[in-house]
């Protein structure tokens, strides 16, 4: 969405560090592609409630043609006072909260005085299990192996059900499989960090072509995962480079003030 805005060197390294290969395939065709990539993300369904959206929060000064922006990726575009930094941040923070329905609160942490632009991408994902589990069980506590020969009693789910089911021998691991958006993966005892690095598309479709029905009892433990990484130094090294100079060329964006890329945290 970015390289919407962008020209030139700006432009080319944006895209290129996605994969694009710029000579056999033309920048309409890249954006017509994400756009349905977005569009096959979004259809509503009765057991899945799936939303993958971007929004732009932009100052007045600059808010322009955004047309692309709407109709591409699906986005809206949000004028934003950016002068008080805290009220902006509060504005930013509270669309979110509501559009992940309280999951993601307090997303930005701070902002720049010279800030300018905001593009902020979330995803909400939340779906019914093909066989429900038993709510009274989930109250259960099992013990857990969380390192060597160290085990905590924590909550879990628990069924003995018909699933698809695997077993690994070259990484010693077995897998699980309701359906493709619920893959768990149990590595043997102290084989984790070689679970880890074999992970691949490739490993995951070898993987969904050897499982097999069958009874097997199940225990899921309640669990949150969260982590925060700055990407000023990834994507530097991804090829995109000149988005994060203040020579940047955004002026698709605007030919009057000079933008450039700040920061960037997923």
């Amino acid at each position: 969405m970015l390289s919407l805005g962008a020209h030139s060197a700006t432009k080319t390294q944006i895209l290129q560090s996605l994969g694009s290969n710029l000579t056999h395939t033309s920048e309409p065709a890249i954006h017509q592609g994400c756009q349905l990539l977005v569009h096959a993300l979004s259809v509503p369904s009765k057991d899945l409630d799936l939303k993958m959206e971007s929004v732009l929060f932009i100052k007045k000064e600059l808010q322009k043609n955004f047309d692309n922006v709407e109709r591409l990726y699906e986005s809206e575009v949000l004028s934003t006072d950016f002068s008080t930094t805290s009220t902006a941040r509060e504005r930013i923070d509270s669309y979110v909260e509501k559009e992940t329905k309280g999951k993601v609160v307090d997303l930005i942490q701070c902002l720049e005085l010279l800030t300018a632009m905001v593009l902020e991408n979330h995803i909400f994902f939340k779906a019914k299990w093909e066989k429900p589990f038993n709510l009274e069980d989930a109250s259960k506590s099992f013990p857990f192996l969380v390192g060597k020969g160290t085990t905590v009693q924590v909550l879990m789910m628990h069924q003995v059900e018909q699933f698809a089911f695997g077993v690994d021998l070259e990484l010693n691991c077995k897998d699980y499989s309701g359906e493709i958006m619920a893959f768990f993966v149990l590595p043997g005892q102290g084989n984790m960090r070689q679970l880890e690095q074999a992970l691949s598309a490739r490993t995951l479709r070898k993987w969904s072509h050897s499982l097999q029905k069958r009874w097997i009892e199940v225990l899921i433990p309640k669990f949150s995962i969260s982590a925060s990484y700055d990407l000023e130094t990834i994507l530097p090294k991804m090829g995109i480079q000149h988005a994060f100079d203040k020579n940047a060329d955004f002026s698709g964006i605007t030919k009057k003030d000079f933008l450039w890329v700040s920061k960037v945290s997923w």
